[in-house]
């Protein structure tokens, strides 16, 4: 019999495997308590349990209790490092990860580490939240700031993606306190930094994100390596953006863009350019052109190497630059298109956006009391979860747009008299009878 936790491990990673949820694997034949403390590794299982749960399972018993396949979470860990490139050793690694004893702390954070970075590349937010939520509990552990700090950032930007702003910005000022008092290396600083500007953005903080943005250029961008400089630029003109000073935020961009080669890397190139090609059509007026320049270069290197997250990323900018470029129709196809899918694994802001997007085409379309309800309940939706830069763009977008579809109607003035008294002496003209 395999012991525990080992056994609630592998029982859970099957069961989940199968789509199963705790309630439809017990069925009638035991209670969903007994199941989550089996899970847990609080009960350890009988046999008439085991033969029961393999059963609903459809695998043999020897799957829920048989040895491990004899490699440990170290050598699952070599064997990663070690992988020949475009080598998807995920799922050997999860198992490892449910199956190891603890017994080396270091080890399970690096793999969960792993775990969670391949989570959020595929835009599966919330399994990557779950991982680092242990990852922060083992850098605690490790007593490690450099980890600490590490764990706290990729914290802050994984909730920030599902639209929790109210964790992810105490975690993000954690990072930068950490950061600061251990007087950790410039990297680590820099990403704490840009997490804390970015969340300051969001949540309408312009003032507070200036002065971070001051301190980010003044003290750490001339130490920075050419792809974190890219970065930070990137962020500081995210900044300007929002400020209306779109000149500095497009200079800060076009420097940006030029730091790191395609040759360095060249997925970090491609992101720039997708990003670049998202603020310049947030700008006013909409930089149509340069954005179309960068998201075609973006889009030729995404397509081929990029992952379905990205993919559904360039596609998302292609129906917001249609829109700006008046090719109505093809904004719609592409946003529906990605809104009806079956997998949508956009972040919570870009989601909101492409919603936004939609809304607003459908009352160009006519369907008017239609879109102006799903503006509505997006704005409301922004504003409760404190992505208040974000309902502020959603009620932009809804005031422009009924401006565009009801002009308002302005009466031609008269010379005999203001509008009202044209208008009244009119009525009354209409009412008298016609003379014979």
């Amino acid at each position: 019999m395999l012991e525990q936790p080992h056994f609630g491990r592998r029982l859970k990673r099957l069961r989940l495997e199968r789509g199963m949820s705790q309630a439809g694997l017990v069925g009638e034949g035991l209670s969903t308590g007994y199941l989550s403390r089996l899970e847990s590794g609080e009960r350890r299982p009988t046999e008439r349990a085991v033969t029961y749960l393999a059963q609903r399972l459809g695998v043999d018993a020897s799957m829920l209790t048989g040895p491990s396949d004899g490699r440990s979470l170290t050598g699952v860990l070599a064997a990663v490092a070690s992988a020949p490139p475009g080598t998807d050793e995920t799922a050997a690694l999860s198992r490892a990860v449910e199956e190891d004893a603890g017994d080396d702390p270091a080890a399970r954070w690096q793999a969960l580490w792993l775990l969670s970075r391949a989570a959020g590349r595929d835009g599966d937010y919330e399994r990557e939240r779950e991982r680092l939520l242990e990852i922060i509990e083992l850098s605690d552990l490790l007593e490690a700031a450099e980890l600490r700090v590490r764990s706290h950032v990729q914290y802050a930007r994984c909730t920030r993606a599902l639209g929790d702003m109210r964790t992810a910005e105490p975690a993000a000022v954690e990072a930068l306190s950490i950061a600061r008092a251990e007087r950790l290396p410039v990297p680590d600083t820099m990403a704490a930094l840009m997490v804390v500007i970015s969340i300051e953005t969001e949540l309408g903080r312009l003032e507070a994100a200036g002065r971070h943005v001051d301190e980010l250029e003044r003290e750490l961008l001339p130490e920075a390596s050419p792809s974190q400089a890219a970065e930070a630029l990137w962020t500081a003109a995210m900044v300007s953006n929002r400020q209306g000073d779109h000149a500095a935020a497009q200079t800060r961009l076009e420097t940006a863009l030029g730091l790191p080669r395609s040759g360095d890397d060249l997925l970090l190139w491609s992101r720039l350019r997708a990003a670049a090609t998202a603020a310049a059509l947030q700008m006013s007026p909409p930089r149509v052109a340069a954005a179309e320049r960068w998201l075609g270069e973006a889009a030729s290197v995404l397509a081929l190497i990029g992952t379905p997250l990205q993919v559904q990323e360039v596609r998302a900018l292609q129906a917001h630059l249609a829109f700006h470029q008046g090719r109505l129709d093809d904004a719609r196809a592409l946003s529906r298109a990605l809104l009806c899918g079956e997998e949508l694994r956009l972040s919570y802001r870009d989601r909101v956006r492409l919603s936004v997007l939609d809304g607003r085409l459908m009352i160009l379309a006519g369907r008017v009391d239609e879109g102006i309800a799903a503006l509505q309940e997006l704005g409301r939706q922004a504003a409760e979860s404190r992505n208040l830069d974000l309902a502020t763009h959603v009620w932009q977008t809804l005031a422009t747009t009924l401006a565009e579809v009801r002009p308002p109607q302005t009466p031609t003035p008269s010379p005999t008299g203001p509008p009202e008294q044209t208008h009244s002496r009119t009525a009354l003209h209409r009412s008298r009878p016609a003379r014979a």
